[in-house]
């Protein structure tokens, strides 16, 4: 699995022109899976994300989790993180997962991140085209992948 986290002072997820989900303060998380990813991963990347202290404390350092300053969760199912541009101009998306398979996966991760959190995730649909809208703060982005745990 691989994942894009920005730190964010809101995000809104706009589908067929009507706002469907919306947070202030918190993560917005773009989720993508590859053919031979495994579930059990899923612990994993959900313990670091609500664990990483990237947000500010009271002396400006990057000392605080999602969780320490009971910020916002926005989790947003994007394929396309596993394009393959090697050869041509035409991204190759044959590493991305089979949407039933990576739809069940993506919303098993859902439920790993509101069960760490104690509340519930926003997210958009699965699969249909969205305007998602976020202002990062900082910048503050940060790349994860199971398969290199850096």
């Amino acid at each position: 699995m691989r994942v894009v986290i920005q730190r964010v002072t809101e995000a809104q997820v706009t589908i067929e022109g009507r706002i469907f989900s919306k947070i202030g303060k918190g993560l917005c998380i773009f989720f993508g899976v590859k053919t031979d990813d495994k579930e059990e991963e899923l612990d994993w990347l959900a313990r670091k994300i609500v664990n990483l202290r990237i947000f500010s404390d009271e002396e400006g350092k990057m000392n605080k989790s999602v969780l320490d300053i009971k910020g916002e969760i926005m989790i947003i199912s994007q394929f396309t993180l596993y394009a393959s541009t090697k050869k041509g101009n035409r991204p190759s998306f044959i590493n991305a997962e089979k949407p039933q398979r990576a739809e069940e996966i993506y919303k098993k991760f859902i439920e790993n991140i509101e069960s760490r959190i104690g509340s519930s995730v926003k997210s958009g649909v699965f699969g249909e085209d969205m305007k998602i809208k976020l202002e990062n703060d900082g910048p503050v982005t940060i790349l994860m992948d199971t398969d290199i745990k850096w």
